[in-house]
């Protein structure tokens, strides 16, 4: 029981951690946000913008990094 609780701990922190180095160098890296696909509606008074192509590739990537993470941490 604390094996297992210490493993999910450790996942949240890494998880965590791998979340703010993602977004400290996120600002850096020019692409992230201006993909093929991203909706960006500009009108007189208004601004309308949704990154579809770039949340889609983010969670293609975290739900691959997850399903290969949880593999090799939790292997029954």
């Amino acid at each position: 029981m604390i094996k297992s609780l210490a493993n999910i701990i450790l996942i949240f922190g890494l998880i965590l951690v791998a979340l703010g180095l993602f977004l400290k160098i996120a600002g850096k890296i020019q692409w992230i946000g201006r993909l093929p696909g991203d909706i960006l509606i500009k009108k007189e008074n208004f601004t309308f913008y949704f990154p579809l192509t770039t949340c889609l590739l983010i969670s293609l990537l975290l739900s691959l990094f997850l399903y290969i993470f949880l593999k090799i941490f939790f292997k029954k």
